[in-house]
């Protein structure tokens, strides 16, 4: 690789990975609103489930209508599209005074954010060398960890002096960003090259159903909709959890900042391995993880076994992630790929619907989070074993 294309590369990777950072910053900083704002409008658990819930209904939506679009106009304009969406959103919900006004734009901050991350996914892969795509969309991925280490940073220092809502309104100033990409981040050249098809987004969702790439389709999906509904149940209740079991408000989210840098060696491990072993087995490795670090967080009483199965759960969940983005667009080829990864996101947005409710309701009758989060441990398991039975391995692979 020259000295010119690793400049090209790495550039790309960083104003990518920006706008993958707000995207981050924005989740995070929902998770420990819920807390502030349950506090503030005296919210019932199953009230406090549906404010994540409905920001996956958001994400759903906008992962398919978006992935579509993208493979229609171009990765770099839905890019920007998207990341203005949720940032104006996520800044006009700070102004809320009610639960419904607040769940309304944050199902639009949810299509913003859901139409973003595969459309930036499949960009990286397009524009990066087989060798070194599967570690580039990881380390891409990796901005996940830091915008939640902000969000974390916000909270702990933002919310309990100023308040839920000016941390929102700290969300609101990605928008300005898109200014900048549009003048400096080039599109997908293999987009650009290619003829871009015309076809419906009906034809394209059936030809993702077609003999030759049904069950690359049926395992993305299976995998998606486990990883988003364990993922969006256990991480956007972490900072309630821990108020929920004894701490006050002010400690969890410090505790919860401490479990969220664990993400960064999770992702950092994760592009090591993904180039020198595989996608199969990074991500079913890190999924397994995930899995048993679930149970053992959900058991834990102490503080001490808090802070160390959190920080595994972190540690092995995301870097499982950085897997996934990496493997989905590998599987379809330049006409349907922004589409298929968007579709497979938007059934694990589904999944994300249901995981956060389903907290909120076992807790209303009275289930401990033992019982929650092995619920959690048991889904994940199944996604392991889609990939393990029906996945193809894709390291290495040109793209077509």
């Amino acid at each position: 690789m020259t000295q010119r294309q690793q400049i090209s590369r790495n550039r790309l990777l960083g104003l990518a990975g920006t706008g993958w950072m707000f995207d981050a910053m924005d989740v995070g900083i929902l998770s420990f609103v819920i807390a502030a704002i349950a506090v503030d409008w005296n919210l019932t658990p199953t009230e406090m489930g549906w404010i994540g819930s409905m920001n996956s209904i958001g994400m759903a939506i906008g992962a398919f209508g978006f992935g579509v679009l993208a493979d229609r106009i171009g990765r770099k304009q839905v890019f920007m599209m998207t990341l203005v969406l949720f940032s104006v959103a996520s800044g006009l919900s700070a102004l809320t005074t009610t639960l419904a006004a607040f769940l309304f734009l944050r199902f639009l901050v949810g299509a913003g954010l859901g139409g973003e991350l595969p459309v930036a996914s499949t960009l990286v892969s397009e524009s990066v060398a087989a060798h070194e795509r599967g570690k580039i969309v990881v380390l891409l991925e990796s901005f996940w960890a830091v915008g939640w280490i902000l969000a974390a940073l916000i909270a702990y220092f933002v919310i309990p002096d100023y308040g839920w809502r000016i941390a929102l309104l700290i969300t609101a100033l990605p928008a300005f960003y898109a200014i900048y990409l549009r003048r400096n981040l080039p599109d997908s050249p293999k987009f650009e090259a290619s003829s871009q098809s015309k076809q419906s987004a009906f034809k394209k969702v059936m030809e993702l159903w077609s003999v030759q790439y049904r069950k690359r389709t049926l395992m993305l999906w299976i995998v998606w909709f486990t990883v988003v509904f364990s993922y969006y149940g256990m991480f956007l209740w972490l900072p309630s959890v821990m108020v929920l079991k004894g701490f006050s408000m002010i400690d969890s989210f410090g505790y919860v900042l401490l479990m969220t840098i664990a993400q960064l060696p999770g992702y950092f491990s994760a592009a090591w391995f993904i180039e020198r072993v595989g996608r199969k087995f990074v991500l079913s490795t890190y999924l397994l993880g995930t899995a048993f670090s679930a149970v053992a967080f959900g058991n834990a009483e102490s503080l001490g076994g808090l802070l160390v199965f959190g920080a595994l759960l972190s540690f092995f969940n995301l870097g499982a992630w950085g897997a996934l983005y990496a493997y989905s667009p590998e599987q379809y080829p330049t006409s349907i790929r922004a589409t298929g990864a968007g579709s497979a996101a938007a059934i694990g947005r589904v999944g994300g619907i249901f995981g956060p409710l389903l907290v909120g309701t076992l807790l209303n009758i009275g289930y401990g989070f033992g019982f929650i989060f092995s619920i959690f441990c048991i889904a994940i398991v199944i996604g392991v074993l889609a990939v393990v039975f029906l996945g193809t391995e894709t390291k290495q692979t040109e793209l077509t």
